[in-house]
């Protein structure tokens, strides 16, 4: 029994070690993930380290290439608008059900939208990707139902892996206004007017996206044997949007 709580524990410390580095944009989109180098870091064997890989392959996060082993996902242009479908989905649902902001949930909410200026004055922007995102989970954990944090942690962590393909630039100072009347919102007790404004600043930061060329797979090696940048063709826009809007983090 303590061996199989022990296995259970490693797997789940590997797993929230790769969708962390994910959502501090630490880990790229195609990163790949040798067993061999996890289980020495991990100290255990290839097959927990197996394990893990299969969980999070369930979880979108992953995805295994026959005899080339395992990669970080690189979601494609038809996998980011639904991702964005699921999280104005689940955030304006969660907060439409939402009856009151305690004070504990007020001053955490507050803390970490501080948290957000001091790493904007501070030009810290990989502590800006993690905070942006995580001001999303803390919301969702506003509502103790641990199966929809799950849920949501997974759907930010892919929606990081969005905007690193399909984002040139980083306009933090708006996605920080967005979340601030959120939280206003919130104050004021008025959930709806909230879950409004959640799926007003979800629609801003894919707008914001080009979903329109294809993510060029041989960029950092075409880079490093200083060769020109490939001209990747345009994909019909899937949802008809014009992507050309302020580009915005969430």
């Amino acid at each position: 029994m303590q061996d199989s709580q022990t296995s259970e524990s490693t797997q789940k410390t590997i797993e929230e070690t790769i969708v962390s580095g994910i959502l501090s944009a630490k880990i790229r989109p195609g990163t790949r993930l040798s067993e061999n180098q996890l289980a020495t870091l991990f100290s255990v064997s290839r097959t927990r380290v197996r394990e893990a890989m299969m969980r999070l392959e369930t979880r979108g996060i992953v995805h295994v290439s026959p005899r080339r082993g395992w990669f970080v996902v690189e979601p494609s242009a038809e996998e980011a608008i639904a991702v964005y479908e699921a999280r104005r989905a689940i955030e304006a649902g969660l907060l439409r059900s939402m009856r009151a902001l305690t004070d504990k949930g007020r001053k955490a909410l507050d803390a970490h939208l501080n948290e957000e200026k001091s790493a904007m004055a501070a030009g810290d922007r990989q502590r800006l990707t993690y905070l942006m995102g995580d001001f999303h989970i803390r919301i969702a954990e506003l509502s103790g139902n641990a199966i929809i944090v799950d849920i949501l942690r997974d759907l930010t962590a892919r929606t990081i892996l969005i905007s690193m393909l399909y984002q040139s630039e980083f306009h933090a100072v708006q996605s920080h206004d967005g979340h601030c009347r959120i939280f206003e919102a919130m104050q004021a007790g008025d959930f709806v007017r909230a879950a409004e404004l959640s799926v007003e600043h979800l629609d801003e930061v894919e707008m914001g996206l080009d979903l329109t060329t294809r993510p060029d797979p041989l960029s950092e090696l075409r880079s490093s044997l200083s060769l020109p940048p490939k001209t990747v063709p345009q994909l019909p826009d899937p949802k008809n949007h014009n992507f050309k809007g302020a580009i915005k983090t969430c």
